[in-house]
């Protein structure tokens, strides 16, 4: 248990932070979700409409410190390759 007033206080920044990073990593994953399910039902403008509101998010969540870039790039690209693989079985 922290005993200084610091470390109390660090204490309560650390866990407000905690809960906005869930929240946001949350949205992410959500999100994702959207794209995955829009792509699945062979919907390729809902699924590109989708994946431009994730890029969106993940850039906004990468500027922060809640994800890394390279993590947020890495979601970006696999998003991408898929919606490229649904592109090309439709046409």
């Amino acid at each position: 248990m922290a005993h200084s007033l610091s470390a109390k206080k660090r204490v309560r920044q650390n866990e407000k932070r905690r809960t906005i990073n869930r929240a946001r990593k949350s949205m992410v994953k959500t999100q994702r979700k959207k794209v995955l399910t829009a792509a699945a039902a062979g919907n390729p403008e809902a699924a590109q409409q989708e994946f431009k509101i994730l890029v969106r998010k993940l850039d906004k969540l990468s500027s922060t410190s809640t994800m890394h870039k390279n993590t947020a790039a890495r979601i970006k690209s696999r998003m991408a390759r898929r919606l490229n693989q649904l592109q090309t079985k439709t046409s």
